[in-house]
C-alpha cells in the first residue's frame, strides 16, 4: 500500500484494491471495512462509475504506481472521511500528474481542498514533477478559487471524457 500523504489535519489514504471493487458494487460496509474507516453513498457517488472504474482499471495493471491514484480524505484528528482527492493516474498513464479532488457537502468551507491539494502537489513535486495540472468547470467557483489560492495559471481550455469543457490550469515550481 502507498504511504499515506501527510498534511496538518488530513491524512490522504490510497484506497485499497478491495476497497475499490467493494465500491464499484456498492458494497459500502465492506469497503469500509478494508479500510478501518467509514465510506458513505456521498463517496462513491461523487467518484462516479466511469472514474471508479478507470481508478480500478489502474491499480490492477500498475499496481507499482498506486499512489498516483484516489485517495480518501481523512481527518486526523477524528478520523472522518470528508473528501477524496489524488491524481487522476499515473503521469505516464495519463500524461501528466493531475490532480483531482471532492469535499462532501457537509464539510465545505473549511479550507480542505486547498490543503490536500497543497500536499499532493508537494507530493508531486518531490517524486520529480515539477508542473502539476487541474482540470475545472468555469461554473465551479469554489474550485477556481482553490486552485488560485495555489498559485495555479489557466493554460488551456478542453473537453473530456469525463466532462463538458473544462479549463485546465498548471502550476510548476
Amino acid at each position: 500500500m502507498p504511504a499515506d500523504i501527510l498534511s496538518s489535519r488530513l491524512r490522504l489514504v490510497a484506497l485499497r484494491l478491495e476497497a475499490l471493487q467493494a465500491l464499484r458494487c456498492f458494497a459500502y460496509q465492506e469497503a469500509s471495512g478494508h479500510l478501518g474507516w467509514v465510506l458513505t453513498p456521498e463517496f462513491r457517488d461523487s467518484l462516479g462509475e466511469r472514474f471508479l472504474a478507470m481508478q480500478l482499471e489502474l491499480v490492477q495493471e500498475h499496481p507499482e504506481r498506486h499512489a498516483w491514484c484516489v485517495r480518501a480524505m481523512v481527518r486526523r484528528q477524528d478520523g472522518l472521511v470528508v473528501g477524496h482527492t489524488g491524481f487522476h493516474g499515473p503521469p505516464e498513464t495519463i500524461g501528466r500528474a493531475e490532480i483531482g479532488y471532492h469535499v462532501f457537502v457537509a464539510n465545505r468551507g473549511f479550507g480542505y481542498a486547498t490543503e490536500a491539494c497543497r500536499a499532493l502537489v508537494d507530493w508531486a513535486r518531490d517524486q520529480g514533477h515539477p508542473k502539476v495540472f487541474a482540470c475545472v468547470s468555469p461554473s465551479n467557483a469554489p474550485s477556481l478559487a482553490v486552485v488560485a489560492r495555489l498559485g495555479f495559471k489557466r493554460s488551456a481550455v478542453q473537453s473530456t471524457a469525463m466532462s463538458d469543457e473544462e479549463e485546465l490550469f498548471e502550476v510548476s515550481e
